[in-house]
């Protein structure tokens, strides 16, 4: 019977084992941050965050093992160390883009709520009610965050609070200027309805720009994806055309640094991409 195998998969154990221990402290100052950054992505979609800690807990131990087999399953450190980044960095990506995308859904929805509460100004409505206005009837996203600014002032909550509290909640910065008006109106007095419509009237602009450059760069993004998915094909052919060179980027080490530098400058590429193709106005 072979130990080696056994001996070595004891040994790299002992060494990871080795290498938790001592670096338990970084370990949890590093959990703190995640915690704390997913808390607030997940806070912002009203997701509860109450098991976060259990399953970021469970998420480490996954990667741990998933990394430590395929390490000894492929007697690939690269491969393994390039699986770890992806189990840990995909669902943290995921998540971030969820919010992000909750969030813009509000910014679009915003200047038709504005519109909306300025009529109802305009109409002799106070300003609770003309926020519990948007809670009743405007859509979701936007109509849940509205009732609980509703809720927390009838529960008696300052309106000023929960505006504040639902802007740095929200981190919108078409709800920050809503937020401004609706403070300096309480405060100094004012045409608060031509105010709000000044400002509904510049977000529709600035979204009516956007949607035109996301328009005008939507064959430079599909690029981009044809670009990054280049590789993989180009890889699958050379499978076909000189299989015994393909094949030792999978079982030599130097190809397998090679496989795992490829693909990860290859996802930077892609990314940098998205992000210039972006518009931020």
């Amino acid at each position: 019977m072979d130990v080696q195998p056994l001996i070595s998969s004891s040994l790299a154990g002992a060494a990871v084992a080795t290498f938790v221990y001592f670096c338990r402290g970084y370990y949890g100052s590093f959990l703190d941050f995640v915690h704390a950054d997913l808390s607030e992505k997940l806070r912002r979609m009203r997701i509860s965050t109450v098991n976060l800690r259990t399953y970021l807990l469970a998420w480490s131990v996954v990667i741990v093992g998933a990394a430590g087999s395929l390490w000894v399953a492929f007697d690939s450190f690269p491969l393994a160390l390039l699986a770890a980044a992806v189990l840990f960095c995909g669902p943290w990506y995921v998540l971030r883009r969820m919010a992000q995308r909750y969030r813009d859904k509000i910014e679009d929805q915003l200047a038709d709520g504005m519109a909306s509460f300025s009529a109802a100004i305009r109409a002799g409505l106070s300003i609770p009610q003309a926020l519990e206005l948007l809670a009743e009837q405007g859509p979701r996203p936007m109509r849940d965050e509205f009732r609980q600014i509703v809720g927390e002032y009838n529960l008696g909550k300052p309106l000023d609070r929960t505006l504040e509290e639902a802007k740095e909640r929200l981190e919108s910065e078409n709800f920050a200027l809503f937020t401004a008006a609706l403070l300096a109106s309480r405060e100094s007095g004012g045409k608060l309805n031509e105010t709000v419509d000044r400002i509904a009237t510049s977000v529709l602009e600035m979204q009516r720009l956007e949607r035109k450059i996301r328009s005008e760069t939507a064959q430079a993004r599909r690029s981009a994806l044809y670009m990054a998915l280049a590789p993989l094909f180009i890889l699958v052919v050379y499978t076909f055309v000189d299989p015994v060179n393909t094949a030792r980027l999978f079982t030599t080490v130097p190809g397998q640094i090679i496989l795992c530098t490829a693909i990860v400058l290859n996802l930077l590429a892609y990314l940098w991409a998205r992000r210039i193709l972006n518009p931020d106005i």
